[in-house]
């Protein structure tokens, strides 16, 4: 049977590039940058559910870093000296929150993988490969085809490719000093900061507009463990879990249908955001329900390369009675949904969106959002690179 996506239109969208700041936005892009200029503006906190972080930020676990610190130092090395200065950013720049999962070209910044030889390309996904899990590098991979793909669909070679990712480096790599990694383009924005023995790779956004083609199937453990942890809930417990039982467009109101986010709360230049828990929490589910919700963590966590991964669900395990499981939509699949785990160490949100590029007006599997941030000051590797700037009296972090 062919996708869902095959039978459906294209939108009549205005071009809008993604390698240079188009000259007319659309109106949602245009007021996106205008809130990414505002949020970028304010110092980072830190996602909380008050305002105030609630305990220091999650601590990377420790991992072998060798690996990523040798990628990244020979990517400098086969780069050109104005290459060189185009990728280098300061440790503490504002650039590092400026990633944004939109396909138009706003506010992205270090070097288009596009203008680089083949070899390059592939020193430069090396850095990537070296952090990520073997499943996480490969689902990144497809993501950036299934953008090159678009331009078959849509004939919209300024707007979509395999390439048009920007990669940038803060500080420089070293097995000593922090440093971070970023890459940045449509559906797809993985921030990787390491220090000695901790890596972090959180904000991670994936997503993919069609997400099913020629034996590509993206999100398809993210989907099937949260499916399967909504519908072993109880009918009360369902009750406390589910917020809205459809997110078709007409059943939503506005704050639901945002153009960019959906129902996302916590995307792009939501470094801030104050998001009150929802839904049940671990402590009110059974046994066999906990272990299904520790399996959907894990899923995310499996972003990780396996030695972070494990650290980071040894963090979550002491916090399952304080992580919340929330949903909107359906609970069958080829049902649209969203779903959210939020606690003190890790935000997830899955969301299935209407078309951007085709014309379903309801959202679809064919069109998934995720991402997987750490609340209170765990982004980006803020709170250990605070304490590094404390410890050797640098200036202060602006990230």
């Amino acid at each position: 049977m062919a996708p869902s996506w095959q039978r459906l239109g294209l939108r009549n969208l205005p071009s809008m590039s993604a390698r240079r700041r188009p000259a007319v936005l659309a109106p949602p892009v245009a007021v996106h940058l205008a809130e990414a200029q505002a949020a970028l503006a304010q110092p980072f906190v830190g996602i909380t559910v008050d305002g105030r972080p609630a305990r220091p930020g999650f601590e990377p676990p420790a991992v072998q870093t060798g690996s990523i610190v040798d990628a990244a130092q020979r990517f400098l090395a086969i780069l050109r000296p104005d290459q060189q200065e185009t990728l280098r950013f300061e440790l503490d720049a504002v650039e590092r929150r400026a990633w944004s999962n939109v396909h138009p070209c706003l506010l992205r910044h270090g070097l288009l993988l596009e203008s680089l030889t083949g070899l390059q390309r592939e020193a430069a996904l090396d850095v990537l490969r070296a952090a990520l899990s073997t499943r996480a590098f490969a689902q990144a991979r497809d993501i950036m085809r299934l953008n090159g793909m678009l331009v078959q669909i849509t004939g919209r070679a300024e707007d979509f490719g395999e390439w048009p990712y920007f990669v940038s480096l803060y500080g420089y790599p070293s097995r000593v000093e922090p440093w971070a990694w970023q890459i940045d383009g449509h559906h797809l924005n993985v921030n990787l900061f390491v220090h000695g023995s901790r890596l972090a790779v959180f904000p991670s956004f994936m997503g993919s507009e069609p997400c099913d083609v020629d034996g590509i199937h993206l999100f398809v453990d993210e989907e099937r463990a949260g499916l399967e942890l909504v519908q072993a809930l109880r009918p009360s417990q369902r009750r406390r879990a589910v917020l809205r039982d459809s997110i078709r467009r007409d059943d939503l109101p506005e704050e639901f249908r945002h153009p960019i986010n959906g129902r996302m709360v916590a995307g792009p230049f939501r470094d801030n955001a104050v998001i009150p828990y929802a839904g049940i929490a671990g402590a009110e589910l059974t046994t066999a329900q906990r272990g299904l919700m520790r399996r959907l963590l894990g899923t995310y966590a499996g972003w990780s390369r396996s030695d972070c991964a494990r650290g980071i669900l040894a963090e979550v395990d002491t916090q399952l009675n304080e992580t919340f499981f929330s949903w909107m939509g359906g609970t069958t699949e080829g049902d649209g949904y969203y779903y959210r785990l939020h606690g003190p160490a890790i935000l997830i949100e899955y969301d299935q969106h209407a078309g951007t590029v085709f014309d379903n007006v309801n959202p679809a599997r064919h069109h998934t959002h995720t991402i997987v941030r750490s609340p209170n000051g765990g982004d980006y590797g803020a709170d250990l690179l605070a304490r590094h700037y404390r410890q050797f009296e640098h200036r202060p972090s602006a990230v």
